[in-house]
């Protein structure tokens, strides 16, 4: 027998890679069934906000009701995929309303079924701050849980992650998409990719410091969300704001709950009331956290982020 063929033979007694194999064939036999049958899935909830804005502990916290089917995990890829980078000359990771095509909705909805089941699906992507009319055009009942920041804060927590990575890997986008499209050398030469998303007039800033690039990111998802906002009914925007993560989980949490519908159980009311953020990038999350961190660089930006601090009801003084 060809080694090759033994070779193949060894691999099929592997377990892990039957169970891959095993659950490559299921959602493929779903995603089938989705195309003959087109069972009925209620519109998505997404959480949206800037990276390093408290997405994750939002997410986790509202996945913890029995009701939601959620992956546990970003899936840029699969956005991305329907409207992106690759396939719109680079321009960005955004997408608006005119993006949205009706076999999008369906590549969604059956990329969720063979993945997830049938059900209300809960999804937390970073990039999706930026797609906002995209995904209302895909799907007129969704709702948005929108979370932001303080800008001080938020711009020093991507600074760092810039530098550090995650605790389990890394934020560089060349993982996704493969080489850029030019030269990008940021603070001088250290960084010569992107990291986190690729906002509309990235380009501008392949050759800007490290704190205008973060500060960029958190203006553009934030102001695309603002703008967002005004297209989307009032009954499917949830607005959050990360420091009552601190102040006020419990209220914050079951307000969240109660817009979305979903009575706030005792056992959510005791999640709620011991959370405990955690940071994949660096120490403890906690409020005014750029004085220890980035505080030069974050002074150096403040004019650049004041009119939007104060749209967002953040003070700007130092």
């Amino acid at each position: 027998m060809p080694i090759a063929k033994i070779r193949k033979l060894y691999k099929l007694l592997d377990p892990e890679i039957r169970a891959k194999n095993l659950r490559a064939l299921r959602c493929e036999l779903r995603g089938l069934w989705y195309d003959l049958t087109r069972p009925t899935m209620p519109d998505p909830v997404f959480v949206v906000g800037c990276s390093r804005s408290g997405t994750t502990i939002t997410y986790e916290t509202l996945a913890a009701a029995p009701r939601f089917l959620k992956f546990g995990w970003e899936i840029p890829q699969f956005w991305n995929g329907l409207y992106g980078p690759l396939n719109n000359g680079w321009h960005s990771e955004a997408a608006g309303a005119e993006h949205a095509r009706p076999e999008h909705r369906h590549a969604a909805l059956r990329y969720f079924f063979a993945r997830l089941g049938q059900g209300w699906v809960l999804d937390k992507t970073c990039i999706n701050v930026m797609r906002i009319p995209y995904l209302h055009a895909l799907f007129p009942q969704a709702k948005f849980v929108f979370i932001q920041r303080d800008g001080r804060d938020n711009i020093s927590s991507m600074m760092d992650g810039w530098r550090m990575g995650r605790v389990d890997g890394r934020f560089e986008l060349t993982q996704f998409f493969g080489p850029f499209p030019e030269e990008v050398a940021i603070n001088g030469g250290e960084f010569r990719e992107w990291c986190f998303f690729l906002p509309p007039g990235w380009r501008d800033y392949n050759h800007a410091r490290l704190e205008e690039v973060c500060a960029f990111q958190w203006l553009s998802a934030n102001r695309l969300a603002l703008e967002a906002k005004r297209t989307i009914p009032p009954e499917q925007w949830i607005h959050l704001r990360y420091e009552d993560i601190f102040e006020r989980p419990v209220e914050m949490f079951h307000q969240a709950f109660e817009r979305l519908g979903i009575p706030f159980t005792a056992e959510l009311a005791a999640r709620c009331a011991n959370l405990r953020p955690t940071s994949v990038v660096k120490g403890t999350p906690k409020k005014s956290k750029w004085k220890e961190s980035n505080p030069e660089a974050i002074e150096r930006i403040l004019p650049l982020i004041a009119p939007l601090q104060r749209e967002l009801g953040y003070d700007t003084d130092v």
